[in-house]
């Protein structure tokens, strides 16, 4: 048995990054004469998700209900799977490579006594059971052997494309109400706050990121940034020290300590592009670099570069891209 944990957006719909942790899991399952995948999720689940993953090819969905779950607690979430895993016999547990994915499964991995395997790009065998998956920020790939059960690992953001299965699950809803220690509490959201209206959007999961760095030269040097953001439908991630400098908030860093993404295009406008940053997005699959200097590592890494002022460059491509959107 395969469990994979997923995570659901504000409408009560399965996030893209869990399609796709799904959607690996089918390679395991297929590759194991068909072993049956079922969900585990935190929250409500309506017909619409139920058939959604039944869709992808979910057999049962396992619901963690209760007052324990009322509010993220990563150990309590990792204390419910444990009570989810046992109970279906699971060999792998899974999840998208997601600051919560990577944070429960850490839990689920230490009370097993098991290794992890974080940020996982593609699956190599059953025997021995063995992933490759990024480090050193991603610029390097590590073969790793999970021989302990059950084998706990995350799939990196955009490692696999969603796609729904071939022959859809039953998508059944198990319900579980397991009793959490209150040790497994300590540590949880007690209270949240929506953002200020932003573009950062869901970094993790988005196509197009349009990166700024020290650059964007003020808080008020945003605004064509934003403009593009919005032209392009994507999302806005920025530098550790524009976040230092108090110009944009923390939860749009991309780098070592805030974000790792995996978009299909990344323009960084104004990032000099240090190891740190470089860690957290590395994985985009087309970089434009957009920097006055040349020999600046986030310019040699690109796939593309313009060398100019991002405050020339910006308005030029946003004037553009509204001249052919008539």
């Amino acid at each position: 048995m395969i469990l994979v944990l997923v995570e659901t957006d504000l409408d009560g719909a399965a996030v893209e990054v869990s399609r796709e942790a799904v959607t690996f899991a089918r390679t395991l399952s297929e590759a194991g004469g068909g072993v049956p995948i079922d969900a585990v999720l935190v929250g409500d689940v309506s017909p619409a998700l139920g058939e959604q993953l039944a869709a992808y090819g979910v057999r049962d969905v396992h619901r963690l209900g209760g007052e324990s779950f009322a509010a993220f607690a990563g150990s309590a979430w990792a204390s419910g799977i444990e009570t989810v895993l046992a109970a279906t016999k699971s060999v792998v547990v899974m999840a998208a490579g997601t600051e919560r994915g990577n944070e429960v499964l850490a839990h689920v991995a230490a009370r097993a006594g098991v290794p992890m395997a974080a940020n996982v790009l593609t699956f190599g065998g059953l025997s021995p059971f063995t992933v490759t998956r990024q480090v050193v920020g991603g610029q390097a790939l590590e073969e790793m052997r999970l021989a302990d059960r059950p084998a706990v690992f995350t799939v990196a953001g955009h490692a696999v494309e969603a796609e729904t299965a071939a022959t859809p699950g039953a998508g059944n809803v198990v319900e579980h109400a397991p009793e959490v220690a209150a040790v497994d509490l300590v540590a949880r959201v007690v209270s949240s706050e929506e953002p200020e209206p932003d573009l950062s959007g869901d970094l993790t999961s988005a196509k197009v990121v349009v990166g700024a760095g020290r650059g964007a030269g003020s808080a008020e040097g945003f605004a064509d940034l934003l403009e593009l953001t919005d032209l392009l439908h994507g999302s806005l991630g920025v530098s550790r020290v524009v976040t230092s400098l108090g110009w944009r908030p923390h939860h749009e860093q991309v780098g070592q300590t805030g974000s790792r993404i995996s978009p299909d295009l990344y323009i960084p406008c104004g990032i000099s592009g240090a190891i740190q940053h470089w860690a957290g997005c590395s994985s985009a699959k087309n970089i434009l670099a957009i920097n006055t200097d040349a020999d600046a590592p986030m310019v040699t890494k690109a796939t593309y570069a313009v060398i100019g002022d991002l405050h020339e460059v910006i308005p030029a491509i946003n004037a553009e891209i509204k001249r052919r959107q008539g």
